[in-house]
């Protein structure tokens, strides 16, 4: 078994993941990300099987993380860690989705950790299920409005309205971005846009790649592995990585 542990704090990080070095020591620790943005581009990267996430982290907070992974074809189990005894985290404590109160006591940690070893070995519960409860915890998080993506074309710097872009894609140095009339290239990366924009618009599905749903046309099935998304009036064709064939299985 293999698990990230995201916080951006050091010492509640360290101390959980001293905790459970004590009460699982199989279990491999393949991530201690910093921040919401760096979990949700580890998780990509490393595929655990676990992620235990802070709630309130800057950039992605761990509710958002968790209704993003929720998407993936194969998502993780979900353990939250917070310092708040919020009582609509104790829903779940005997569900699908479990919580840990910071500082971590080991007595309760291992309630957990029997928990996740026991839904291993079931069924997982659907994305939609999983979606269903997460959605219960998110409308208390409030999100500014997406400020305009600013590019430099020449000596002009050009204001792109997020729901004029087409479609995101990265690579090793800048974020290309295409857009209603023409294509900029930024220095922003790729993960920290996805911290500013709608989830509900703008769907990753591929770790380069993130495009806005309303110009999909559709996804076709290469082979058995392999997928492209077309686009409303425009020719080229982008990569779903396996993670993201999920998000498209018809009605």
């Amino acid at each position: 078994m293999r698990a990230l542990i995201a916080d951006d704090e050091e010492g509640p990080r360290e101390q959980l993941a001293a905790a459970l070095a004590r009460l699982w020591p199989e279990l491999q620790i393949v991530a201690r990300s910093e921040n919401g943005i760096d979990a949700w581009d580890d998780a990509l990267a490393l595929e655990p099987d676990i992620c235990f996430l802070d709630i309130r982290m800057p950039g992605l907070t761990g509710l958002d993380v968790a209704q993003r992974l929720a998407r993936l074809s194969e998502p993780p189990q979900l353990v939250f860690v917070t310092a708040y005894g919020d009582h609509a985290l104790t829903a779940f404590e005997a569900g699908a989705i479990d919580y840990v109160l910071k500082p971590v006591d080991d007595a309760r940690l291992a309630q957990t950790v029997a928990r996740l070893r026991n839904r291993q070995a079931a069924a997982q519960p659907s994305a939609q299920a999983m979606q269903a409860l997460l959605q219960q915890l998110l409308p208390a998080v409030q999100r500014p409005p997406a400020r305009p993506i600013q590019a430099s074309l020449g000596r002009e710097i050009k204001l792109i309205a997020p729901e004029e872009v087409i479609y995101f894609e990265s690579d090793s140095r800048y974020t290309r971005v295409v857009f209603e009339g023409g294509e900029a290239l930024i220095r922003t990366p790729l993960k920290e846009l996805l911290a500013t924009l709608d989830g509900a618009q703008f769907w990753q599905v591929h770790r380069s790649v993130l495009v806005n749903s309303r110009h999909i046309a559709s996804a076709l099935r290469v082979d058995e592995n392999s997928m492209q998304l077309t686009l409303k009036g425009r020719e080229e064709r982008l990569p779903v990585s396996r993670q993201f064939q999920s998000l498209f299985k018809g009605q």
